[in-house]
């Protein structure tokens, strides 16, 4: 850094502040994804009568339709621009959050009941009891629809920023700045969101979840005011200075650069589908598969699994402390992109190689899952802080894994290329949440309260149980702290079988050129 100063004077910052939008940004994004798992368990299932694999068809449609919507968002942002592109996309999925606040009243119409409190009178398990959970399910997905199709621009956006306003060994670091809005988002949302439907629902306003979405979704809106006069390309930005482009600009001066176009001439494009003849598409493609699932699974379960296992609602003055001790761990994560910059300044190390040996580092910690549940015996805290901690390795392993793409593609696929991996990410995360959905309602059996076994009835036949049944046994554990194990375990081993596939798809760094 020095070097740029003295020989060009002193150097402006204005990329930490285009990090720091990036930050705002996605800490949105996720505070818009948090909302339901919030709220569902306490103040939307009881009025919609939704079961655990009611909410995973949610939670799971919402990954599919975001992991296809990556496909597309990556090269619709790198065809629009990344300033009209991000604007796009945030205006969609705000958009989006904000509808899931008409689901009630939708609802109500569909079914002819006048008020929340009449469809939370209609009888448990009662013929209209199914229909009012079916046609909520299917509004709800509808909203879920629109915030996914936005939300799926953000971060092949902001990758492509953050490859446009650093250099090569600095973007990590960047990238687990503005990663850490996720860390911000999922800690900042235990502690308003519940609160939020809480207020509302004592005013009377609807059953309170309806304004928590508005309120949270109105952010996205504030966000776009300042992206319009705060963005700009650095080789155009007035706040740029000769001195922080050059900076920028650092890797077209370095052997092996060849990706980076010489001024003056225009970067060749790579067509969509010749993004997959890469190896380095399909490493990305299978490292984000194996593990963006595990990060969703935390994100949308772990309220419920507070709630299910130690009973506390997600209003609750204890719920609120764990989820936001879970997320305060998870913050760590922003040291993980700083990792390879120390490894590359020690050993001298290429960006790929040093990012991957930081990934492998950060694949152990998340092995720690296997012991959450069976510690969780002694304590609450125990599984939440293993959480936590396989939560900040996730977010680590998410902000180098992000920059490899930038590494070894020129910078018009970098978005593509995101996307791409995106929707592998989504994939994985459409099967582990409805796989758990659908686990966790069958791990709790048919049965009483007081573990009982309840007797097959026509009634049970008319409310969709199969057969009745015992609740599940796994390891030692019984119901839904078995399936909750199983996942658990699932999740512990992702990131090392995801690392070994990379390394071996990609054994060392090797950038893409277009001939």
């Amino acid at each position: 850094m020095s070097t740029f100063q003295n020989t060009l004077g002193k150097m402006t910052n204005y990329r930490w502040t285009i990090c720091a939008m990036l930050f705002f940004a996605t800490t949105v994004n996720y505070l818009d994804r948090q909302v339901l798992s919030l709220t569902w368990k306490d103040f939307i299932a009881p009025e919609f009568h939704w079961t655990d694999n009611d909410y995973g068809t949610i939670t799971s449609i919402f990954s599919i339709i975001y992991a296809v919507s990556m496909l597309f968002a990556g090269r619709f942002i790198d065809w629009m621009g990344t300033k009209k592109g991000y604007l796009w996309a945030i205006g969609i999925w705000s958009l989006g959050a904000c509808l899931h606040a008409v689901c009630g009243y939708a609802t109500e119409l569909w079914v002819g009941l006048d008020s929340s409190d009449a469809l939370i009178a209609v009888e448990a398990g009662s013929a209209m009891a199914l229909t009012i959970a079916t046609v909520s399910v299917y509004f709800f997905i509808a909203a879920r629809f629109v915030l996914a199709l936005g939300e799926a621009g953000n971060f092949p956006a902001a990758i492509k920023v953050t490859a446009e306003y650093f250099p090569k060994k600095d973007r990590a670091y960047a990238t687990s700045i503005f990663n850490a809005g996720a860390t911000v988002g999922a800690l900042a949302a235990p502690v308003t969101i519940p609160l939020l439907a809480k207020y509302f629902k004592e005013i009377g306003v609807g059953n309170g979840w309806e304004m928590a979405f508005i309120v949270i979704g109105a952010l996205g809106f504030i966000w776009m005011g300042m992206w319009v006069f705060l963005y700009t390309d650095p080789r155009k930005s007035k706040h740029v200075n000769q001195a922080e482009l050059e900076y920028i600009e650092q890797d077209k001066h370095e052997d092996g650069a060849a990706a980076v176009p010489q001024e003056g001439k225009e970067e060749k494009k790579m067509g969509f589908l010749q993004s997959f003849c890469y190896k380095q598409t399909w490493a990305f493609v299978f490292g984000k598969f194996m593990t963006d699932g595990v990060w969703w699974f935390f994100l949308f379960w772990t309220p419920a699994y507070i709630s299910d296992v130690y009973g506390f609602s997600s209003d609750s003055p204890t719920a609120m402390l764990l989820i936001f001790v879970l997320y305060a761990i998870t913050m760590l994560s922003i040291y993980g992109g700083k990792l390879p910059t120390i490894i590359i300044n020690k050993t001298g190390m290429n960006p790929y190689a040093a990012r991957m040996r930081a990934m492998l580092i950060f694949a152990f910690f998340p092995l720690l899952a296997l012991f959450a549940q069976p510690l969780g015996n002694y304590s609450y805290w125990f599984p939440v802080i293993i959480i936590g901690i396989a939560g900040a390795a996730h977010q680590s392993w998410s902000a180098n894994i992000f920059s490899t793409v930038g590494d070894m593609f020129p910078k018009s696929a970098i978005a593509t290329v995101t996307g791409i991996g995106g929707m592998a990410g989504g994939v994985g995360s459409f099967l582990i949440n409805k796989g758990s959905g659908m686990l966790f309602t069958y791990a709790a059996g048919t049965t009483m309260a007081d573990g009982t076994e309840v007797e097959m009835t026509k009634e049970l036949l008319q409310q969709g149980a199969q057969y009745a049944r015992p609740a599940m046994e796994f390891m030692g554990f019984s119901g839904k702290p078995a399936g909750y194990f199983i996942i658990f375990c699932i999740c512990a081993v992702a990131y090392l079988l995801g690392w070994i596939v990379m390394k071996a798809l990609v054994p060392k760094y090797k950038p893409i050129v277009l001939d």
